[in-house]
């Protein structure tokens, strides 16, 4: 058999990417299938970043009639000399810490605890996820009136076990951003505990058992069989956690809208209204910029963590 027959009957004779028979190679296929999901992640994501990075090097405000001009890194050089901007983004990092960290924890023991084969366990699950299920905008107003200075639960619940008269939560200039960090651990406890229970329950329970077996107690145990096997899941799952609360907006806007004086205003807090109440559109842009690069660094050093580890399967 000649190669010309050989290559017809295999059928691999023509341009690359499709074949004699009228079926796409692999590689073709592929992307026709992941183009539907491409495209919009294109359009909605991509397409944007690009837009606001390029608009961070510009005068670019808010009016229609005042044209855009190219103003190079000057957005980027007064962002340096911001004392407000860097000083939001110092309450943004004890924010998201101050959150991620103790949202971890006691996720992770609640995690635990609805691993064990207790009665009920099942309605437990579901009321710990109610929470998640709760949009921000309406977590953040039932906690307005929980820190309600007259008629709020946690005043009232104060003056009945007479430890004073309570105090306004939200407006005190020591107490809003702890007030509002509580309420970040509550809101997103829930989607930490379910993919923490998701690792305990791929752990195989005879290492457990023959753990037991050797001697080995419950924080023995926990340490070198549970540990191990849900670090993977621990690890992403803090990294998004703190990604996300770096980036929140709507639950503190709801709660505070960054105020007393600033004490609880984030970085997005900052940016919004730089851009939406005061005009500067591409100074806003630049502080976006900012915030990427910063969530970017991060994520790079999270991935170079785990591929030194051995943390990447």
């Amino acid at each position: 058999m000649t190669l010309a027959s050989a290559t017809v009957r295999s059928g691999r004779h023509g341009p690359p990417g499709k074949r004699t028979d009228g079926r796409l190679d692999r590689g073709a296929g592929t992307w026709f299938l992941v183009l539907p999901a491409l495209i919009p992640i294109l359009i909605l994501s991509v397409g944007p970043l690009l837009y606001g990075i390029a608009l961070a090097f510009t005068d670019a405000q808010s009016g229609r009639t005042r044209s855009t001009q190219w103003a190079g890194t000057l957005n980027f050089q007064d962002l340096l000399h911001d004392g407000l901007f860097w000083e939001s983004f110092r309450i943004g990092l004890v924010w998201a810490v101050g959150v991620t960290v103790p949202q971890f924890v006691l996720a992770l023991g609640l995690a635990l605890l609805l691993n064990e084969n207790l009665r009920m366990r099942w309605l437990a699950r579901a009321l710990a996820i109610i929470p998640w299920a709760m949009p921000e905008v309406v977590v953040g107003i039932m906690w307005r009136l929980v820190y309600s200075p007259d008629a709020g639960i946690l005043n009232e619940t104060i003056r009945d076990l007479g430890l004073g008269d309570g105090r306004d939560w939200l407006t005190g200039l020591a107490t809003a951003l702890p007030a509002v960090i509580v309420v970040g651990v509550w809101s997103g406890m829930p989607q930490t505990t379910v993919a923490l229970l998701a690792g305990l329950q791929n752990t195989p329970h005879e290492l457990h058992e023959a753990a037991a077996l050797d001697g080995a107690g419950a924080w023995r145990r926990f340490r070198t069989v549970t540990w191990p096997a849900i670090r993977p899941v621990a690890l992403s799952i803090t990294a998004l956690n703190f990604i996300w609360n770096f980036n929140s907006f709507a639950l503190v806007y709801v709660l505070t809208n960054g105020g007393p004086g600033g004490r609880t205003r984030l970085p997005m807090l900052f940016a919004y209204e730089e851009a939406f109440r005061y005009g500067q559109f591409g100074y806003a842009a630049a502080m976006g910029c900012v915030m990427v690069a910063v969530i970017s660094v991060i994520l790079a050093v999270y991935l170079a963590g785990r591929l030194r580890g051995g943390d990447d399967r």
